[in-house]
């Protein structure tokens, strides 16, 4: 049973809203190296924008920082199909080009998805990925509904593994999928595809542990944990317990559980300081039954609850979590994942804010709607597709065949202020994060020049 380590990524981005610098990890990369895990999450999903946004940090500087320490152990991140790390889908030749650029700069596998299970959107950097080296590894984005079922589920396997991915990752991002239902995807899949299969869930509604037992019951070939200080509630399920439960049902999880409690040790004061600092809200680790109604994933809900804090109103959340799901069925049915899962938790904290349904309406949405990020799982509430598009019909074909390349204008704007292809790139995802921060980095290299000069 392959084990994959979030601490890095997904379990940080799900409880401190992705804040953990560099220089926090940095003297446990050694001892990571040395645990046995099959894959470490590192990069990738919000990771490259707080970098940006909040870290002052060059996102690859990072990735290959992170490498350096790495000998044994492969480095794994989540790449969002055709919108990359960002919010919207980029040109075929962005999408190229940042897929190579990950893979040099020391990514081993990329788990790619697309936040409404349309293929079509994850072909450009699957292709790439392979072009490249790199390990692909395809993306069925796990949800309830009216119109998602185990027959629709393993359709988009075959698709994957047709596709010519390493192998598939279920992908359930709110921690909605319960034991016998992963057991019996697992099986269906495992029945019908020949790729590795691995799965990913989340704590927060309290069955990720009984999840995973089935889905190594099942024949799943890995499993994403958090190490126990950082696991839990919008985490994933503590890797050390997770591979105590599994040896003794007779797998080998390849870890070495005296490194596990190291690495568990050393990072109890860095949670530490996210808890005295505010960053760390402990309602992210109560169990919340709740979600397998309003299907919220921990990425999503940790950053809400930011975001209602900022603007003073905390005390509407539950409005919010209701109104949720009702956007989502106004929407047909998306899956909620990064970027829709941030689209449909602002249109619904707007409608409770403004004090009526669809009074303002985000411009992703408008752009969702009008078939931008690709075909809606369902049915779009007509009235709501009226108010947006008019007597307009939404577009059928892929909306990457839209786009003109985007790195040469790019390239050309930024002139001396790009020192590689890579900070190009950081643009093209990030345009006012990445230049606020070219500045800060000339500005720190001209002070530190200047007092070289002078001493």
């Amino acid at each position: 049973m392959h084990i994959t380590e979030t601490v890095l990524r997904d379990a940080q981005q799900s409880l401190i809203a992705t804040r953990m610098p560099f220089e926090d990890f940095e003297g446990i990369l050694d001892e990571m190296d040395q645990a046995g895990y099959h894959s470490i999450e590192c990069w990738g999903g919000a990771t490259f924008d707080s970098c940006l946004r909040y870290l002052h940090e060059d996102p690859w500087e990072r990735l290959r920082k992170i490498k350096s320490h790495m000998k044994n152990t492969k480095l794994q991140m989540l790449l969002r199909g055709q919108n990359l790390l960002g919010y919207h889908h980029y040109s075929d030749d962005t999408v190229r080009r940042f897929v190579r650029k990950s893979i040099e700069n020391g990514m081993d596998i990329i788990r790619i998805f697309d936040a409404l299970n349309d293929l079509r959107n994850i072909e450009t950097a699957v292709d790439e990925c392979l072009k490249a080296g790199g390990h692909a590894q395809g993306c069925i984005c796990y949800t309830l509904s009216p119109i998602h079922n185990l027959e629709m589920f393993v359709s988009l396997g075959r698709q994957i593994e047709a596709m010519g991915c390493n192998s598939l990752c279920i992908k359930d991002m709110a921690g909605i999928m319960s034991p016998q239902e992963c057991y019996d995807l697992v099986t269906a899949l495992k029945q019908n595809i020949k790729i590795p299969v691995y799965v990913h869930t989340h704590a927060t509604t309290g069955l990720g542990y009984m999840t995973y037992l089935k889905a190594a019951e099942a024949g799943a070939d890995g499993i994403d944990c958090a190490t126990s200080c950082m696991s839990g509630g919008t985490s994933q399920p503590a890797t050390e317990s997770m591979v105590y439960a599994l040896q003794q049902m007779g797998f080998d999880c390849g870890v070495d559980a005296h490194e596990l409690n190291r690495i568990n040790e050393f990072f109890i004061p860095v949670k530490d300081k996210f808890s005295a600092n505010g960053t760390f809200d402990p309602y992210v680790l109560s169990t919340k039954t709740d979600a397998l109604i309003y299907q919220i994933p921990g990425g999503m809900l940790s950053n809400l609850v930011a975001q209602l804090k900022a603007q003073n109103a905390i005390d509407r959340l539950d409005e919010v979590l209701a109104e949720t799901p009702r956007v989502r069925a106004d929407m047909g049915y998306p899956p909620l994942v990064t970027p829709l899962s941030q689209m449909v938790g602002v249109q619904a904290t707007v409608n409770v804010l403004l004090g009526g349904r669809y009074k303002s309406i985000g411009k992703e949405i408008k752009s969702y709607i009008r078939g931008e990020y690709g075909k809606a799982p369902g049915e779009v509430n007509p009235e709501l597709a009226k108010q947006v598009l008019g007597d307009e019909q939404p577009m059928t074909g892929r909306f990457a065949d839209t786009l003109e390349p985007e790195f040469p204008a790019a390239r050309e704007h930024l002139g001396t202020h790009a020192r590689s292809e890579e900070d190009v790139l950081s643009y093209i995802a990030f345009p006012q994060q990445a230049e606020q921060f070219f500045e800060r980095r000339e500005q720190t290299f001209t002070a530190s020049y200047s007092f070289k000069e002078v001493k």
